[in-house]
């Protein structure tokens, strides 16, 4: 089959196709903004900030415009992939003992979990040094979906009335979202007065400041982190017990840098540093890199056994060696060479699936940093405090790729403000020979995954999803499911997935369920059958489950140029292409 043409069979929907630009993310109306910036002449990145802070008002439980940015920037000029670490550190009063207190020996929820807000100076980065339009001009449509509101929909009306209970203890957040004692209904009109304020004057600060077009997007960025609003943050922490100040946001700059990448059958895929999961993904890659795997069959025992087994022994990687490369002495270039990932697939056994957590090889002589006693949990898997995904390019061929995330519901809003400072800190660990370990400074490693994959130089495809741990198996399952089996992207997106859990979970109190394996149902009873008997613990998916992902992605087509665009129907997910 020609893997660059469309297989004519049945996909929930289809995939959208345009020749001058391509949009795919969380929510339509997000979409929407990003295609009337570009149909204006603005660039994928411009676009694309749009689009992530739309995202931040459209879906507040899981996206915090105050959270963390991921992105990669790809520049067709250049033909190169940036990296925009867009993820903020602990605060430097961080207290190890009262997080231990407070927590059970975990990150406890609340005020002590958040760090330093990366996305609003990633996007106002990115718009500086790739963007072309001011921050008036991107901030406009989240300003305007906060101040005039959108309609409740399904996914976010439930999202709030399963997190009523903890979203209730904390004031802003119930006056938000439970402002009659219960979420708003679905189809009714759901303003967020506070946070369209606070955008508000953050345009107004641009507006007042003199000087050119960068000098105007500083000022911006200033008054978040070292004016009213940093006052703003540091006198809510101290009044309610946390560790921020107005120094630690004063201090935070967005680091600009190489991402990391392998190649996969000539195909180069990139991803953010080691202070990121990303490297789950390519670790994957390179382990199945050798293996037929067309051969097997898609979806067959063998197939979902093998992609299984690679993601384990990637997961056991990350968990032995993978954290903030300031801090951790990360060897990445060793876990990604080909003497790695063939050891790595030798450990597959083709007749037995791994029983619990994969023990990390050393490498180079250093032996990875014994785990303390791992205690597996029972029951269902839990859903991760999530996230949401997107990515644009443009009629030049430029490419934008971010994974805007963090919640609302376990920590306080800041009183008036409507601003829910990143919660990321719910990653980090509390055991201190663990390369995640809390310190002041130090960036938790983050589950949101942004990639771009190259060939030839070229863009060829932008990629994410969702899903905390979920995210590196589904978005590895839809390349396979592209480049080996020769399905349209919408199929590939569509495709029943499955996800291992034989890891602790990133998330506190980080659960562990040695030889889990998540299934989606409309596998063949049979295939479940079969990986029983091979030892997987087995939990079922509903059909296009919630839990799975909600991936979305952009492909160039190498044949024709055009772009293909697809949308994870497992949630409120749309693409767009012109």
């Amino acid at each position: 089959m020609n893997k660059n043409s469309i297989p004519q069979s049945i996909s929930w929907r289809p995939t959208i196709v345009g020749s001058h630009y391509a949009v795919s993310c969380g929510h339509s109306l997000a979409a929407i903004a990003a295609a009337r910036v570009l149909d204006h002449g603005g660039n994928a990145v411009d676009a694309g900030v749009t689009m992530a802070m739309a995202l931040a008002v459209l879906q507040p439980d899981i996206v915090s415009f105050a959270g963390v940015a991921p992105t990669l920037v790809y520049q067709k000029s250049q033909s190169k992939v940036i990296s925009l670490a867009g993820l903020g550190y602990w605060p430097q009063a961080t207290d190890i003992a009262q997080l231990k207190e407070h927590g059970n020996g975990s990150i406890p929820i609340g005020i002590l979990r958040q760090i330093v807000p990366a996305a609003p100076a990633t996007h106002v980065l990115a718009l500086r040094e790739f963007g072309t339009i001011s921050f008036e001009e991107a901030a406009t449509p989240a300003l305007e979906l906060a101040r005039d509101g959108f309609a409740m929909y399904p996914e976010l009306h439930d999202s709030l009335e399963s997190h009523a209970d903890t979203i209730a203890l904390f004031q802003e957040n119930k006056n938000i979202f439970l402002s009659e004692g219960h979420p708003p209904a679905v189809g009714s009109r759901f303003k967020q007065i506070n946070l369209g304020n606070t955008i508000a004057r953050m345009i107004q600060a641009e507006r007042l400041s003199t000087g050119n077009r960068d000098k105007k997007l500083s000022a911006v960025h200033d008054f978040f982190y070292r004016g009213e609003i940093a006052r703003q943050i540091d006198q809510f922490h101290r009044s309610h017990g946390g560790f921020m100040r107005f120094e630690d946001l004063a201090n935070f700059e967005v680091p600009i840098e190489e991402p990391i990448s392998c190649n996969y059958h000539g195909l180069d895929v990139y991803t953010c540093d080691v202070w990121c999961q990303g490297i789950v993904l390519l670790l994957a890659l390179k382990i199945l890199e050798p293996i037929n795997l067309a051969e097997m069959g898609h979806n067959s025992t063998a197939y979902i056994h093998t992609i299984a087994s690679a993601l384990n022994l990637a997961f056991g990687d990350r968990e032995a060696w993978v954290g903030d490369p300031k801090f951790i002495d990360v060897p990445t270039r060793e876990l990604l060479s080909i003497d790695h990932a063939l050891k790595q697939m030798a450990r597959i056994d083709p007749n037995y699936a791994f029983s619990s957590l994969v023990d990390a090889l050393a490498i180079d002589g250093r032996q990875a940093p014994l785990a303390d006693q791992l205690l597996p949990a029972q029951g269902k898997t839990p859903l991760a405090p999530d996230t949401i995904y997107g990515c644009v390019v443009d009629r030049h061929g430029n490419a934008y790729s971010v994974t805007p995330s963090d919640t609302m519901y376990d920590i306080p809003m800041i009183d008036g403000l409507g601003l829910a400072i990143s919660s990321r800190g719910m990653q980090g660990r509390l055991e201190p020979n663990h390369p995640c370990f809390v310190q002041p400074g130090k960036r938790p490693r983050l589950t949101p995954t942004p990639a771009i994959a190259l060939r030839d130089g070229n863009f060829e495809m932008a990629w994410g999803t969702p899903g905390g741990d979920v995210q590196c198996a589904s978005m590895l399952q839809v390349l396979l499911n592209i480049s080996h089996f020769g399905m349209s992207l919408q199929q590939a997106i569509e495709s029943p997935r499955v996800a291992p859990f034989n890891f602790p979970n990133s998330f506190a109190p980080n659960d562990y369920y040695p030889a889990r394996l998540c299934v989606e149902n409309r596998l063949p009873k049979s295939t479940i059958q079969s990986l029983l008997q091979l030892g997987y613990d087995i939990e079922y998916w509903n059909e296009r489950e919630y839990y799975a992902g909600a991936v979305c992605a952009i492909r160039r087509d190498q044949a024709t140029g055009m772009l293909h665009a697809g949308a994870d129907p497992r949630r409120a997910a749309y693409a767009l292409a012109w």
